[in-house]
C-alpha cells in the first residue's frame, strides 16, 4: 500500500488509506476493467456514475472535482470507472471526436450498465437512485447511456458537451430522464454556438447548446422554448465568467435545465482550482467558473429524482 500511496496524488492516496475508496477491477469482455469506488456504511444507497474527460481517468474526477467531499457528506456511493486508453465509446463514432479513441470494438455502454447491474446486485447501490454525469467526452457518454438505457437512471448530467447529429439520428431514449447541462460560452473545444471550436484540439462539428437543450425538451415532452433565465451571484469577481440558470417548461419530473458560464471554458465550475498550472490551462481550456461548485449543483439536481 505505501509503495502505491506514494505514486498516486496525495488526496485519494489518503481517501484509500482511510477506507473512503477502493481501486477495484471488473472482468467485462475479456478485459480487466478499472474502477474507483466511494461508499457509505449503510448500503444499499444511491449511486452516482462520475465520466472523466478524454485523456483522463477516473480517479481525476475524484482528486480535481468536489465529488469526494458531496460523496462523503451525503452519505451515497459514487463510482469512477476508468475508459480504456483514457477514452469512452460514445455514440459519436471515432470520426466525430478529437483527442484519444478507444480500442476498436470497445462497448463502454455494456461495459457501464454492467458495472451498475453488479453494484446493485452486491447490494451497495439502490436501483431507483442511480444517476450519472460526466464532463467532456464523459458528458457525451452520459448522453449515450440515456439514449439506450433511459429506464436506469432516475437523472442525468453532462459538462462541456453538446450533442451531434450522429448523436441524435441513434438517441431513442424510452422514457424521460431529467436532464442538467453546465456548459461554457467561451469554450474553445466544444462550441457553444456550434460547429468546431477555436482550439486546434477541437472537438468537430458538435450541435449548438440551445439545440442539444431542446433535443432534451423535446425528449422529455417539455415546452421548447425557456421558462426562464436567472442570472446567479457573481460570487467570484475574479474568475472572467459568471453563471446563468436557465429553466424549462416540463413535466413534473422530467425537469431540463442548463447552468450557462458566460465567459467560461472548458472547464468543470469549482470550489478549487482543477489543474495545476492554472495560468497555461486558462489559456489553453479558457476559464474555470468559481460562483458555483459543479458536483454540488448536480447532486442538489440529482437528489429531487427516483425511478418509480
Amino acid at each position: 500500500m505505501s509503495s502505491m500511496i506514494r505514486s498516486i496524488p496525495f488526496a485519494l492516496a489518503m481517501l484509500l488509506a482511510a477506507g473512503l475508496a477502493r481501486a477495484e477491477t471488473f472482468a467485462f469482455g475479456g478485459v480487466n476493467r478499472t474502477y474507483t469506488l466511494m461508499r457509505p456504511a449503510k448500503t444499499p444507497a444511491p449511486l452516482v456514475l462520475v465520466l472523466h474527460g478524454n485523456g483522463q481517468q477516473g480517479t481525476d474526477m475524484i482528486t480535481r472535482t468536489s465529488w469526494p467531499a458531496v460523496v462523503k457528506r451525503e452519505q451515497i456511493a459514487a463510482v469512477f470507472p476508468d475508459g480504456l486508453n483514457r477514452a469512452w465509446a460514445d455514440l459519436r463514432g471515432d470520426s466525430n471526436r478529437a483527442g484519444r479513441v478507444p480500442p476498436k470494438g470497445t462497448d463502454d455502454t455494456a461495459f457501464l450498465t454492467a458495472l451498475i447491474a453488479k453494484l446493485i446486485k452486491d447490494g451497495i447501490a439502490d436501483p431507483k437512485h442511480i444517476y450519472v454525469t460526466g464532463v467532456s467526452n464523459g458528458g457525451a457518454m452520459t448522453m449515450t447511456l440515456v439514449c439506450a438505457h433511459a429506464d436506469m437512471f432516475a437523472a442525468a448530467g453532462s459538462v462541456i458537451m453538446n450533442l451531434t447529429s450522429t448523436m441524435t439520428a441513434a438517441c431513442k431514449p424510452s422514457r424521460p430522464v431529467p436532464f442538467l447541462m453546465m456548459n461554457g460560452t467561451a469554450d474553445p473545444l466544444v462550441a457553444y454556438l456550434g460547429g468546431r471550436g477555436v482550439s486546434r484540439f477541437a472537438v468537430p462539428d458538435v450541435m449548438s447548446t440551445a439545440k442539444t437543450m431542446e433535443f432534451w425538451r423535446r425528449a422529455n415532452g417539455c415546452d421548447t422554448g425557456n421558462s426562464a433565465s436567472i442570472d446567479l451571484p457573481n460570487i467570484n469577481q475574479d474568475d472572467d465568467s459568471t453563471v446563468t440558470r436557465i429553466e424549462s417548461r416540463c413535466p413534473q419530473g422530467a425537469d431540463v435545465v442548463l447552468y450557462r458560464i458566460n465567459g467560461g471554458g472548458h472547464r468543470m465550475p469549482g470550489s478549487f482550482a482543477d489543474a495545476r498550472f492554472v495560468r497555461l490551462v486558462n489559456m489553453l481550456l479558457g476559464p474555470q467558473n468559481r460562483d458555483i461548485d459543479g458536483a454540488e449543483v448536480i447532486w442538489a439536481f440529482f437528489k429531487n429524482f427516483a425511478l418509480p
